[in-house]
């Protein structure tokens, strides 16, 4: 079991040597966020396979960064959410109450700009180059966000399944690693996982599976 400061280390190191890609992971994020603020309500399925692409992107990396841990949790978790994104049917998303929809665009814009591993003494590459589909928590703190804007698409699974994956590494990453921002990410899972706990409307459309 590696260290705390190995750990920490890795995480920087892919920070430091992935800053394309995850300029290229803002770009991704821009351009949903863009879409919904337009107007644009996918259906539900397609909203959840967008928030599989990122989950792949933590595995890839973190199995060439010698993390075979994070790596296997992050591609179990990006087949499951396939999954259950397949099962949610063609029904448009739909925003979220407020009570949900604020929490959402707080984690959302946490994840974009997470506040750790970037070094530098201005704020402005936080704001395009932070490790948003490069490292666990900023990842999963973004995709939660936009599955909470999105009013967990209306799946108890695809809340229960993010909110879990989210608790984890929120508390390993106050708990075991000290980086105090995670409480975010913490505190936005058990939002996630409290929408997940009440009823949803099921849309049986388009074939979709129980979720």
């Amino acid at each position: 079991m590696p260290s705390a400061e190995q750990i920490l280390s890795g995480l920087k190191e892919i920070t430091a040597a992935r800053a394309t890609i995850a300029m290229a992971w803002h770009a991704y994020f821009a351009a949903i966020a863009l879409a919904l603020l337009f107007g644009f309500r996918p259906p539900r399925r397609l909203a959840g396979f967008l928030l599989v692409p990122p989950l792949l992107s933590v595995s890839v990396l973190a199995w060439l960064g010698g993390n075979p841990f994070t790596a296997i949790v992050f591609g179990v978790l990006a087949v499951l959410l396939l999954f259950i994104a397949y099962g949610l049917g063609c029904a448009p998303a739909q925003l979220a109450p407020a009570v949900f929809l604020f929490p959402g665009l707080a984690l959302f814009a946490f994840g974009w700009a997470y506040p750790h591993f970037l070094d530098g003494a201005s704020l402005l590459p936080y704001l395009y180059k932070a490790p948003t589909g490069l490292i666990p928590c900023p990842t999963l703190a973004i995709v939660i966000g936009l599955a909470l804007l999105l009013d967990g698409l209306g799946s108890r699974a695809l809340c229960l399944a993010l909110g879990a994956a989210g608790l984890f590494f929120g508390v390993v990453g106050v708990a075991r690693l000290g980086v105090v921002v995670d409480w975010t990410l913490l505190l936005g899972s058990l939002v996630i996982l409290a929408r997940g706990v009440m009823s949803f409307h099921r849309d049986k459309t388009c074939g979709s599976l129980p979720s």
